[in-house]
């Protein structure tokens, strides 16, 4: 079976750890923001015939962020690297 290499990604490794840090912040508030989404897309709702029970409800979440954090690691939607910026020039302003 074939499988597709993902898409190379530019990512930008701040060098200073405060902007490591505000890197790591925006990734996080992406991967929420994305979380949600998948969400309100439906994605982790159980089946209707053959799901999950109760556990599969209560845990379905766990997985939504997973995959929001994975998105995100694969270069997700460029919404980090605006909040990043954002941030950076808001630290640096103060």
């Amino acid at each position: 079976m074939n499988s597709i290499p993902p898409p190379a990604v530019a990512a930008v490794v701040p060098a200073a750890p405060r902007d490591r840090a505000l890197m790591e912040a925006a990734q996080n508030l992406e991967a929420a923001f994305l979380s949600e989404m998948l969400q309100s897309a439906g994605l982790g709702k159980t089946s209707e015939s053959f799901g999950g029970g109760a556990g599969e409800e209560q845990f379905g979440s766990f997985l939504v962020s997973e995959q929001a954090k994975h998105i995100v690691k694969g270069g997700g939607i460029g919404l980090a690297q605006s909040l990043y910026e954002a941030l950076k020039e808001q630290a640096h302003d103060t």
